[in-house]
């Protein structure tokens, strides 16, 4: 039951950071940090979710997802005080999708189709990275972030048969 949750969360947060960027002009920042609150919200669950078997795993997507909450706030509601990060942070996004999905890699690599949710944040992680570099369209970045919670929402589900 727990799982089957999860991946339907993980499903609705995917399609939340596709569309949120098709309400209507929204700046670069806006977009990474909610793609930020997103994943960082998928490893505050995926932290719960795992407690009960694998307590190490559990306690990195905690503390990964509380940084990444707190990180994700600044950039949405005070973006100057994330000054220091002013040239780093398009890639944000991208960087935190390689390191959940090598989280998620070496993490998964019991169930069936776990791997492949670390793989597919890596893959999609290098593909922001590049995207951001040439092209800077939020509704490309939030798709990128949606279609890796909506593949990890599937697998998850997936994982279970």
């Amino acid at each position: 039951m727990k799982r089957e949750l999860m991946s339907i969360i993980s499903v609705i947060l995917g399609i939340i950071v596709i569309i949120f960027p098709l309400l209507g002009y929204i700046q670069n920042d806006a977009i990474v940090g909610l793609s930020i609150l997103l994943m960082s919200i998928y490893l505050l669950l995926c932290g719960v979710n795992q407690a009960d078997y694998d307590t190490y795993i559990s306690i990195i997507n905690t503390i990964l997802g509380f940084l990444l909450l707190v990180l994700s706030f600044s950039f949405l509601f005070k973006q100057n005080i994330m000054g220091s990060l002013t040239g780093v942070s398009p890639y944000l996004g991208g960087i935190f999708l390689i390191i959940i999905g090598l989280i998620q890699t070496l993490s998964n690599r019991d169930n069936k189709y776990g791997f492949y949710k670390g793989i597919s944040g890596i893959v999609l992680g290098l593909l922001y990275i590049i995207i951001v570099t040439y092209i800077a369209n939020p509704f490309i970045l939030g798709l990128i972030v949606g279609i890796w919670l909506i593949s990890c929402g599937i697998i998850s589900f997936l994982d279970k048969y």
